[in-house]
């Protein structure tokens, strides 16, 4: 497997790319995790395996310090100075799910990857993710109920500014932050929950309704 040095960049126009901050990647760790020394990267790598088979097991809503800290045989206060709390736990868990989602945008294949045309990649990338939601509905619902840290997670920030990207690269015009932040409405954890479980709607309409939505913000008549 390639490392990420020798992964190609992110295929957007190179003036448009400068525009926004470098995206904080998660692809091999969380940038502070670089830093890290080799035994305190491998205690964390232990303790998020441990909560993602808790979590498995017996769903997000059940996550608590505790049973990760019996899980991975520590201290119940290494859990807390590691993630801080349950809510920082979960957003830590949801940032290593997030790192295959991650590939395949940022590196993979098109038409969801480098080499397709913005619009179609912004179609592509609203159906995976929509994909990637309903795989892990649970841990992203229970990670949403924390509403003073799900707007900036280190996964939303990714997912706001490579939507960002392709609009402008799309030649799409206007307040583009809200614009991203409008898409991005469309693929809310809690709200997919609802139309799925309780308003009867299938993967395959929000997927429908997703490539609608792009459409009308990026080719409006």
């Amino acid at each position: 497997m390639t490392s990420p040095s020798e992964r190609p960049a992110p295929a957007y126009p190179a003036a448009e790319a400068r525009s926004l901050p470098v995206l904080p990647v998660l692809l091999d760790g969380e940038p502070v995790e670089r830093a890290e020394r080799a035994d305190a990267a491998r205690n964390r790598a232990k303790l998020l395996d441990a909560a993602s088979s808790l979590i498995r097991d017996r769903g997000a809503e059940h996550l608590t310090m505790e049973g990760v800290a019996s899980a991975a045989n520590v201290g119940k206060g290494t859990v807390f100075r590691r993630f801080g709390d349950r809510a920082g736990l979960l957003f830590a868990v949801i940032d290593k799910t997030e790192k295959e989602f991650q590939e395949s945008f940022l590196f993979g294949p098109p038409p969801v990857g480098p080499g397709a045309p913005p619009v179609e990649r912004l179609e592509a990338f609203g159906v995976t993710a929509l994909r990637h939601l309903r795989c892990n509905m649970n841990l992203y619902v229970e990670a949403d109920r924390n509403a003073d840290r799900r707007y900036t997670s280190p996964a939303r920030v990714v997912r706001e500014r490579h939507i960002t990207l392709l609009l402008r690269a799309a030649g799409v015009t206007g307040d583009l932050e809200l614009l991203s932040n409008t898409l991005l409405s469309f693929l809310d954890p809690m709200a997919t929950e609802h139309l799925l479980a309780n308003r009867g709607r299938t993967l395959a309409e929000l997927e429908g309704g997703w490539r609608d939505l792009v459409q009308r913000i990026a080719r409006p008549a």
